[in-house]
């Protein structure tokens, strides 16, 4: 088992998942910064950003490039950002592999799509699983579950560092829960997962026990214990 937080140097592709996946599979959606040391998904797609080494102030200076000043971005599973810096947000979360997770498609499960994104924005707004902006969708597969039309859950998948994806954005409509819905939904995301080679796992806020028994219960097992961090960049006359 991983250390419960991530101050030691990266030694797997999850112990850094943002700049794995903004420098792998995802780098068609990466932003970086002047020196390369940094990288971001553009604000409209995901808040997330990465630093090559965490350690390295060229990094930190490479992402305060990169946002530029007086701007929040947030980080995940990093150590106390250098002077200039200030940590407006610090949510402890959990990092869970899902590879016993045992994945099966949902038939009833449809296809979610830029069209669909209107509505999937509501179920977000309503449920809070975690950040879901305009062009999240762009990031993977997303399923939905709908009711006499009505999109009442949702899973798909976000960060996809090399051989492994996210599975994210899991909500139901709370009229709706109780049914089963998510865990459908999840097997039916990690079994697309599957199809391509990878293997799946999730973050969650440590507090949402709820979920994280259902998680558990499904087979995901816990990895590391991250903190998910909202700093904002130095002031321009920092």
């Amino acid at each position: 088992m991983a250390p419960d937080t991530d101050t030691a140097t990266p030694v797997h592709v999850l112990d850094n998942p943002v700049w794995s996946a903004l420098t792998g599979p995802s780098s068609a959606l990466a932003e970086t910064g002047p020196r390369g040391l940094a990288a971001r998904y553009a604000a409209d797609i995901s808040p997330f950003v990465a630093l090559g080494d965490p350690q390295d102030p060229a990094s930190w200076a490479d992402l305060a490039a990169l946002a530029g000043p007086g701007t929040t971005v947030w980080i995940t599973g990093l150590p106390t950002p250098p002077p200039g810096w200030t940590t407006e947000h610090s949510i402890p979360g959990v990092q869970l592999d899902g590879g016993a997770v045992r994945a099966e498609a949902a038939p009833e499960a449809v296809l979610l799509g830029p069209a669909d994104v209107p509505e999937m924005l509501e179920l977000v707004g309503l449920t809070k699983p975690g950040p879901f902006a305009r062009r999240t969708v762009e990031l993977g597969t997303y399923l939905g579950i709908r009711h006499e039309g009505r999109l009442v859950a949702m899973a798909g998948e976000r960060m996809r560092p090399p051989g492994w994806s996210e599975i994210s954005a899991v909500c139901t409509h709370p009229d709706h829960r109780g049914k089963g819905l998510a865990g459908r939904l999840i097997r039916a995301v990690a079994a697309g997962i599957r199809e391509r080679g990878d293997r799946p796992f999730l973050h969650a806020a440590a507090d949402n026990t709820g979920a994280i028994a259902l998680y558990g219960s499904m087979g995901f097992t816990l990895r590391r214990r991250p903190v998910f961090m909202g700093v904002r960049t130095p002031d321009a006359t920092a």
